[in-house]
């Protein structure tokens, strides 16, 4: 039987799974309902109380509501990062923290980092299993948005082709993202550093804009791009060509003893074979390290699955809390109704018909709630996205999955168990008592 549970596609298995966590609050129906009419009393208990219900059915839909959120955007912030990450197939860098050369190459984040020189550059640069190596350069900063140097061949693998404008052909020229809001025309003076301690017009050297890239839903949206030559000649460093040479020649090849330095090289392998063997050889001890932003994501995946796992513990623990509440206030409820429910019983009404009634109540809500709490979750899902697309550049973009209907099928399934507890309390107790009450 696993065996053939394994074989079938995974929307089969969701699918299954799906209808048989419904099947169980379906299956109670069925079998309380069958040959009875309790609608038309389930419906008055709801309309006495119709503030108290609203509360209750708030209450579960906002329980439900938190675990979807939860589980919707880690899987769409994880979703997000990794696409980020696919234009960097191979960095090499300084020995370090692989982590934080990742996030300084990857997602911008600022960080003092060893330089590699020029003959590091030019080995790999030369190597006949590189398709693509590109030198970046930080430092400097606009309005917030980092100044990346790189070359032209790095831009066009990283977003394609322009969305408006034309490429650079000189160092004082830029490509703006599209997210920084600057268009073809535009001019400014680089910042040195980033936020509230860059120094505004530090170096004097005025920047124009001449094109703007397509939005790539990643943190380089928000970045203004020149050529690599640009950063260093800012700092009063060699542009990375020999003096003499061509004038004005930008991007590779560069001249090693003339290279200032870069923290991280971008390298595009010309197969998955070799992206192995570059980051082999290039894996030196006190010379340069070479890793992969997706391997590095994967183990940072980890992390945030364990984070996941204790916050959609939390997220259980809340919907097991506020169901135990809403039967608990169910139950007080049923007891209030107990003259009602004990004249039914005096009538002759069959036990299982004011089993009905009372499971019934409690049913309704809890589907309600459920029900909602998916509306909820999908909605709570898509702001915190905006709000994290907006904060970190990365595309995030958070819907509801058969994970989150699975949560919320199996909270309803075992709420709906646990909700025949006060019907089959409200058939025990004495009638003659209640009627008295």
């Amino acid at each position: 039987m696993p065996d053939v549970w394994i074989a079938l596609p995974a929307i089969a298995q969701d699918v299954i799974l799906s209808a048989g966590l419904l099947a169980v609050p379906c299956l109670l129906a069925l079998i309380l309902f069958r040959g009875y009419a309790p609608a038309p009393l389930i419906a008055a208990h709801m309309r006495r109380e119709p503030a108290l219900t609203a509360a209750f059915v708030m209450l579960v839909a906002v329980a439900v509501g938190l675990g979807a959120a939860i589980t919707a955007q880690e899987r769409g912030l994880r979703a997000g990062t990794a696409a980020a990450a696919d234009g960097f197939d191979l960095v090499i860098a300084a020995p370090g923290s692989e982590l934080t050369a990742m996030l300084s190459t990857v997602f911008l984040q600022p960080a003092d980092v060893p330089l590699l020189d020029g003959e590091t550059f030019a080995e790999i640069h030369d190597h006949p299993r590189v398709s693509l190596a590109a030198p970046l350069a930080f430092g400097d900063s606009h309005d917030g948005a980092p100044v990346i140097g790189t070359t032209a061949e790095f831009v066009t693998h990283l977003a394609g082709d322009l969305a408006e404008g034309r490429f650079w052909a000189t160092s004082s020229e830029a490509l703006a993202g599209a997210a920084t809001g600057l268009e073809p025309g535009a001019t400014f003076f680089p910042d040195h550093g980033f936020g509230d301690a860059a120094q505004q017009d530090a170096h004097g050297n005025e920047i124009t804009v001449v094109g703007t890239l397509p939005r790539t839903g990643t943190p380089w949206d928000g970045a203004v791009l020149v050529p690599v030559e640009s950063v260093w000649e800012t700092h009063g460093l060699a542009n990375g060509h020999a003096p003499g040479g061509d004038p004005g020649r930008l991007g590779p090849p560069f001249d090693a003893a003339h290279f200032p330095g870069t923290p991280a090289i971008v390298v595009q392998p010309d197969s998955l074979a070799a992206a192995y063997g570059l980051r082999s050889e290039f894996t030196r001890d006190r010379a340069t390290m070479a890793f992969f932003p997706g391997e590095v994501l994967s183990r940072l995946y980890v992390v945030m699955g364990d984070v996941r796992q204790a916050m959609s513990l939390m997220g259980t623990v809340t919907q097991l809390l506020v169901a135990g509440a809403v039967l608990l206030a169910l139950a007080i409820l049923a007891r209030l109704h107990r003259r009602r429910t004990a004249m039914l019983r005096a009538l002759g009404a069959p036990a299982r018909f004011v089993m009905a009634v009372t499971w019934g109540h409690a049913a309704a809500i809890l589907t309600a709630g459920t029900a909602s709490g998916l509306v909820l979750g999908l909605a709570a899902a898509s702001l915190l996205s905006g709000i994290v697309s907006e904060r970190t550049g990365i595309s995030v973009s958070a819907t509801l999955g058969w994970t989150e209907l699975h949560l919320a099928l199996a909270f309803l399934a075992l709420a709906s168990l646990a909700a025949l507890l006060p019907g089959w309390r409200a058939t025990r107790s004495p009638i003659t008592p209640a009627l008295r009450a």
